[in-house]
């Protein structure tokens, strides 16, 4: 199926593009709650007080992008039936608790661009999941967390560790994915 958007059309993604991280996480308070336990490196990242959820996200993509071979993202958009899923009428597919994302191959540009308003922030544009075609990293933000668990190269994780401002906090599989400062609700 295709989805028509910025005078384009787009394909929508199915069970088998998700089937490699749909039943391979883990319940629990670790990283791999949110990332399949299959890289060499995991962070999370969240919005620092002094920086702007629109310079946190930039500085994510931007890193993405010099870390990645040139391809198409696939941007996944959790459907809560109360934020902007950018495709509502797009066929949905299921993931960790039978949560309900729309999937659609795109890139760095829309995943930067398409939504308005953020389930996190009320604000800020990110997918609630985003991967390359060649799945050689994973970014995902949980419904209920206000942070975002990244699990890719190491390469790419000391990347991001590096940026002031993705404020990453570099995690092992078996850790407390929850970043300093922050608690949960």
């Amino acid at each position: 199926m295709q989805v028509s958007k910025d005078g384009r059309s787009w394909r929508v993604g199915t069970a088998a593009d998700v089937e490699w991280i749909a039943g391979h996480t883990t319940a629990g308070i670790s990283i791999t709650t949110a990332i399949p336990p299959i890289y060499d490196a995991y962070a999370t990242t969240h919005q620092a007080d002094d920086v702007t959820v629109t310079a946190c996200e930039h500085a994510l993509v931007e890193d993405l992008i010099t870390q990645t071979p040139d391809q198409p993202w696939w941007l996944a958009y959790l459907d809560t039936g109360a934020h902007d899923i950018v495709f509502p009428h797009a066929p949905r597919v299921s993931l960790y608790w039978n949560w309900s994302y729309v999937l659609v191959e795109a890139g760095p540009e829309q995943a930067l661009t398409w939504r308005t308003g953020h389930m996190r922030h009320g604000h800020g544009s990110l997918p609630d999941l985003f991967f390359p075609v060649d799945r050689s990293w994973l970014v995902s933000a949980l419904w209920d967390d206000t942070w975002t668990c990244i699990g890719g190269p190491e390469p790419l994780i000391d990347t991001i560790h590096r940026n002031p401002l993705a404020n990453a906090h570099r995690v092992r599989p078996d850790e407390d994915a929850l970043p300093p400062g922050l608690t949960r609700e």
